[in-house]
């Protein structure tokens, strides 16, 4: 709520600001409301500017220590609204702008400059403190296995020994102040392949009293993976050949075959979750990436392009291939064309060539 009372506030000055910069400050009143009425419907957003806007600050947060996860993230929040860097510390420069492009510059500015850095750098530690939540993974990697003690790499015991203070609550340094880690939640996870939970320090065990197993990824899930992330791995395989001037799309049946593909490997060999869609979708595309940039050169000649494309990739008859505007390629990825490619993985059982 206070944050955005601060926006239009700020909103307000930069208007101020920009019909300065339009007009200059003497201009009558009824010209200057007239203005400030297209202002405010748009109609000036390509109007040129001259304004005197912070230069951008150097990535604080390599400065930020170790032990403060939360607080960083509640920075990087921050720089929404421009919360980074003192303004008074930082150097302006002179630059000419649209003003669509120079009102968001110029109200994050000014939302910098009405907030006072050191009452939210307090709040900031208090947030820390009160809601803070550290997850930390693979943490069983520190776990000596028992079987092997004799050879266990003594480092390992000193580690957990290092996060007991902590995760007990202490009072951990940073660049902001101090923060007291008795509230924060910690989270841990592992895969626990070769040791048990049971293995930690008994001590540590003791501030990590609720334990939970979680069960492996199914093919509906793997199916979510592929679609719902805004930059999913599908849309990643996409624009990359994008930028070799082709157009790829994959069909809905297409996508469930390799999330059950996937699913079935990780069954047959090791389940190493998500990240055996890496290796799978890598098999698949590998003749389509490889021979990107030909297939554009060969749109050339429109008479016999597809037949060329289909006599350049293994089993392109399976491929759904089109010509967009322009004689820009277009390859749409089928069930069938993944039953050829990815179809022996699920009945072999030597796969070890695709484990990572």
């Amino acid at each position: 709520v206070e944050t955005e009372k601060l926006r239009k506030q700020a909103e307000e000055t930069v208007e101020d600001l920009l019909l300065d910069s339009l007009m200059g400050e003497t201009t009558q009143k009824t010209t200057r409301n007239s203005f400030k009425a297209m202002l405010q419907t748009g109609a000036l957003e390509e109007n040129m500017v001259d304004v005197t806007i912070n230069k951008t600050p150097p990535d604080t947060r390599r400065n930020v220590g170790v032990n403060s996860t939360a607080l960083a993230a509640f920075f990087d929040q921050m720089k929404v609204v421009g919360f980074q860097q003192d303004p008074k510390m930082m150097a302006t420069e002179k630059k000419k702008l649209k003003i669509s492009e120079a009102r968001p510059l110029l109200i994050e500015q000014e939302l910098a400059r009405l907030v006072e850095l050191p009452d939210l750098y307090e709040r900031a530690l208090k947030s820390a403190e009160e809601n803070g939540i550290v997850f930390i993974d693979e943490i069983d990697k520190i776990v000596a296995n028992p079987e092997s003690r004799s050879n266990a790499d003594a480092s390992d015991e000193g580690v957990q020994r290092d996060l007991l203070p902590i995760i007990e609550g202490s009072e951990i340094e940073t660049k902001y102040g101090k923060v007291q880690t008795s509230k924060i939640l910690f989270i841990c996870a592992g895969a626990f392949h070769t040791v048990s939970p049971s293995d930690l320090l008994p001590e540590l065990q003791g501030r990590l009293p609720i334990r939970v197993e979680l069960k492996g990824l199914t093919e509906d899930d793997m199916y979510r993976i592929l679609t719902e992330p805004e930059t999913n791995i599908i849309k990643q395989h996409v624009e990359m050949l994008a930028t070799e001037g082709l157009k790829v799309h994959f069909t809905d049946d297409a996508i469930r075959k390799i999330a059950q593909v996937t699913s079935k490997v990780n069954e047959n060999i090791e389940n190493i979750g998500a990240r055996r869609l890496f290796t799978i979708m890598e098999k698949l595309m590998e003749d389509v990436s490889f021979d990107a940039p030909e297939i554009k050169k060969l749109c050339k000649d429109t008479k016999r392009r597809k037949k060329a494309i289909e006599e350049m990739i293994p089993n392109a008859n399976l491929l759904d291939i089109s010509f967009a505007a322009g004689d820009t390629p277009v390859i749409g990825i089928t069930k069938s064309y993944v039953d050829e490619l990815l179809g022996e993985l699920i009945v072999e059982k030597d796969l070890s060539h695709f484990i990572l």
